[in-house]
C-alpha cells in the first residue's frame, strides 16, 4: 500500500555497491515519472541517467550531503550506485514549476517499492557538475536523485519539542524525526 511504501521511503545516504542499480532500473523509473502530472501539462522535464562508475564519480563529488550529519559523506563503499540528474530543458520553457517535485517522488516511491532507496538532493554544486556532465546551456539542473541497495536502517519518529534534525545514534541508526499531524493541521 502507498503508505507503507512512504513509511519505507527515507532520504538513504548509505548504500550496498553489490548488486548495482542498473540502467533498466533506472528507465523503469523515468517510466514512471513521465506519466506523472506536469504544470500545463509541459513536460518540460529530461531526465539524465548514470549507473556507469566513471560517470557516477564525477557527479558524486557535486554533490553536499547530510546538512545535519556534519563533515559527513558516504565512503567509498556506501556511495550510490546509480543517479538521475533532473534537468529542466530551456526550450520548452524557463518557468520554474513543481514538475521536478512530482516526478521525482514518484521515482523514488516506485524506487523503493522495488527495494532501491534513494536520496533527492538539492545542494549541489551546479557549475561544476555541468562541467563534469559536458551538459549544454539548455538545461537547468534542478535536483539530483542518488540510488542504491540501502545499506542503513532509518527510522521515523515524532519530534521532540520541534526538533527535527535527523540523526545516527551509537549502532548506526538514522532517526527521521517528523513533526506530529496535529501540529501540521490549521483548524
Amino acid at each position: 500500500m502507498l503508505s507503507e511504501l512512504v513509511q519505507k521511503n527515507r532520504s538513504y545516504r548509505r548504500f550496498y555497491q553489490e548488486p548495482p542499480v542498473v540502467r533498466a532500473e533506472l528507465e523503469h523509473l523515468v517510466e514512471v515519472a513521465r506519466l506523472a502530472s506536469s504544470g500545463g501539462n509541459i513536460q518540460a522535464i529530461k531526465y539524465l541517467l548514470s549507473a556507469d562508475p566513471e560517470a557516477n564519480a564525477k557527479i558524486f563529488p557535486t554533490l553536499r550531503w547530510a546538512g545535519y550529519l556534519k563533515d559527513w559523506v558516504p565512503a567509498d563503499h556506501e556511495r550510490p550506485t546509480a543517479y538521475i540528474v533532473l534537468l529542466r530543458d530551456n526550450e520548452i520553457t524557463t518557468n520554474f514549476m513543481i514538475d521536478h517535485g512530482i516526478s521525482s517522488e514518484l521515482m523514488r516511491l516506485a524506487a523503493i517499492e522495488k527495494g532501491i532507496g534513494s536520496c533527492l538532493i538539492g545542494s549541489i554544486d551546479r557549475p561544476r557538475l555541468r562541467t563534469a556532465l559536458d551538459l549544454s546551456t539548455r538545461y537547468e539542473i534542478l535536483v539530483v536523485l542518488a540510488l542504491g541497495r540501502p545499506s542503513e536502517k532509518a527510522m521515523v519518529e515524532d519530534a521532540q519539542g520541534g526538533d527535527i534534525k535527523y540523526y545516527r545514534d551509537q549502532a548506526g541508526v538514522l532517526h527521521v524525526p517528523k513533526r506530529p499531524a496535529r501540529e501540521l493541521i490549521i483548524n
